[in-house]
């Protein structure tokens, strides 16, 4: 951990009984939706992700790695369980979020590497091609190895 990082707590929740006071489950919601901007879900997007990793339904399942500094949440990041094995990941790293003030200080590093550490088997995430996240990722390992299309019918 450097210097930079020192101050910087990290912890694990596996429920919504193992986050700490300084962030409950609704401040984590709203802080992944807004930190994440312009790359962000809708709020009910967000709460059902967080919904998905706190389930105990077969199938379903993952974790939260929470940064934070003084009693505050200062990053955030949400690993999904996809119950599949092989040519789909096992994992699904779904939110990460660094409140603005505290990017550059290797707090996004640490929250993925957290993660990573805790998920055997393979992990994907999908990042817009302009995220500056994007190096990040590719810094830790992450690889581009498809390209996703999708076809809604709605």
């Amino acid at each position: 951990m450097s210097e930079e990082q020192q101050d910087v707590r990290i912890e694990i929740a596996e429920g919504p009984e193992q986050l700490p006071s300084w962030a409950g489950r609704e401040s984590l919601a709203e802080f992944l939706h807004v930190k994440m901007e312009p790359w962000h879900d809708t709020l009910p997007d967000v709460h059902r992700g967080i919904d998905y990793a706190f389930s105990a339904e077969s199938g379903k399942g993952g974790f939260v790695v929470l940064a934070g500094c003084d009693c505050r949440l200062v990053g955030a990041l949400v690993m999904l369980h996809t119950g599949m094995g092989g040519y789909v990941p096992e994992h699904l790293l779904l939110f990460v979020g660094v409140e603005p003030e505290q990017r550059g200080r290797g707090i996004g590093r640490l929250l993925i590497e957290a993660g990573l550490a805790r998920c055997p088997g393979s992990v994907k995430l999908h990042v817009e091609p302009d995220n500056p996240a994007l190096r990040l990722y590719e810094r830790v390992g992450f690889t581009n190895k498809y390209l996703e299309m999708r076809h809604s019918n709605r």
